[in-house]
């Protein structure tokens, strides 16, 4: 049996290829998965239980039916996911850093420490207080904010040097002392690699396309397989 695990496929709908891949997937391994983590940004975007549970029965159908575990850590697009979600889907939603046997989860942004209005800014829009306003406002005013935010997004990264936006190896090793022997599992940058350090080991998951996904693999031995 094995544990999977996958990030980054910022899912849409269930009209979403990469949607209907996962499914497929999924129901392909029922009896060879033991578990399964999702290490953030599972969805594009998610703008409360309330309006986005709607875009993705089949999705959640899924999950809910599925013969083994499923946990979710939130990622900077889906920190929004809530019990309403996780009752639904009956998946559980974990919080970060999750150590698991010899691995440490995370999303892996807390990492991006160079990008310092990246930072400032998710604090304050991951605050409660601004979640509690968010998901106070009506649909198509918690939709039209969630584009401009997205617009925004996409205009200030395409003039941010490239390295800005990947992990800080100080920021990752001063994390790491404290879970020595520890491999770290994160996502985020979208950058799939086994990196070998010389005090631990981090693997850095990829993203998925319309086309293929990826997924770590652990059982006796740690390897990426392709989803197609």
């Amino acid at each position: 049996m094995n544990t999977l695990i996958i990030s980054d496929l910022h899912l849409s709908s269930d009209e979403d290829k990469k949607t209907l891949l996962l499914i497929d997937f999924l129901n392909q391994q029922q009896n060879t998965i033991q578990q399964l983590f999702i290490l953030g940004d599972l969805f594009n975007v998610w703008l409360g239980d309330d309006i986005s549970i709607q875009l993705f029965p089949k999705l959640i159908h899924t999950f809910k039916n599925s013969s083994f575990p499923i946990y979710i850590i939130r990622g900077n697009r889906d920190f929004l996911l809530d019990k309403k979600f996780a009752k639904l889907s009956n998946t559980t939603l974990i919080k970060e850093p999750y150590v698991f046997e010899d691995f440490v989860l995370l999303h892996g942004d807390s990492f991006c420490t160079d990008d310092i209005k990246y930072q400032q800014f998710k604090k304050i829009i991951q605050s409660p207080i601004t979640k509690k306003i968010f998901l106070s406002l009506p649909k198509i005013i918690r939709q039209k904010i969630a584009v401009f935010l997205r617009e925004k997004s996409t205009i200030s990264n395409q003039k941010k040097p490239t390295f800005i936006m990947d992990i800080n190896q100080q920021s990752v090793n001063k994390f790491m002392s404290k879970y020595p022997n520890k491999t770290l599992i994160h996502g985020h940058t979208h950058k799939q690699k086994i990196h070998k350090n010389p005090s631990f080991k981090r693997i850095v998951l990829g993203d998925w396309n319309n086309t293929k996904g990826n997924a770590l693999i652990l059982n006796d031995e740690i390897k990426f397989i392709e989803i197609s």
